[in-house]
């Protein structure tokens, strides 16, 4: 793996939705949104092929299976499974994730000199996360996936990637992850001290389980 401060830096977070509220406050009709920003040394089709054909996705990501076409649905073995609600190759993907009001987008854009910029941005109804500090539950997952898609993408295959995960060098990523998190949550004025607080220490049980 290339460095993991500079895989990281290479990551552009940020977190949307409703500002920090009293927790009895009512959130329906509400999103918050996690969205991380990469671009890779690679073009548009090469990338798209990587995070939609099942073949490869298995090699970086994770094996997937179901009725891979629009109106289908697929399901990641160990994780989430969902509905395909819009695929227009090679720019746009979007499915539900884990749940019918979970949103995952993916966009891609060619840049110069033949690089792709990838966007992947993460929708849950505020009053299922409760606080823009839910992006402690879903962005330490995100943000190896799109290290490992550099990887990936560069010639690095993962054998099995949920063994991978659990490596120290997987955890130690997840913990530069969780302090980023930490800090855009903090920034975006979407969670209170306490909320960030509980959702650190999730996020540290949860990705870096080895690590003190």
């Amino acid at each position: 793996m290339k460095d993991i401060a500079d895989q990281l830096e290479a990551i552009g977070r940020s977190v949307t939705g409703p500002p920090a509220t009293d927790p009895a406050s009512n959130l329906d009709g509400l999103t918050y949104a996690v969205t991380l920003e990469r671009t890779y040394d690679a073009d548009i089709d090469d990338v798209w092929e990587a995070v939609t054909d099942p073949a490869r996705l298995a090699r970086w990501f994770l094996p997937v299976s179901g009725d891979l076409r629009l109106g289908g649905s697929f399901q990641l073995e160990g994780n989430a499974g969902g509905e395909i609600l819009e695929c227009e190759r090679p720019s746009r993907l979007r499915v539900t994730f884990g749940g019918p009001e979970s949103i995952l987008e993916l966009s891609l854009a060619e840049v110069s000199d033949g690089r792709t910029a990838l966007v992947l941005k993460h929708s849950v109804p505020a009053a299922m996360a409760g606080s823009g500090a839910g992006a402690l539950y879903v962005g330490p997952g995100w943000d190896p996936a799109v290290v490992a898609l550099d990887e990936y993408l560069h010639g690095v295959e993962i054998n099995d990637p949920m063994a991978a995960a659990r490596t120290i060098e997987a955890q130690e990523l997840c913990r530069g992850s969780i302090e980023r998190w930490e800090r855009v949550v903090a920034a975006s004025g979407t969670a209170t001290g306490d909320q960030i607080a509980d959702g650190v220490a999730m996020a540290r049980a949860q990705f870096t389980p080895d690590l003190s």
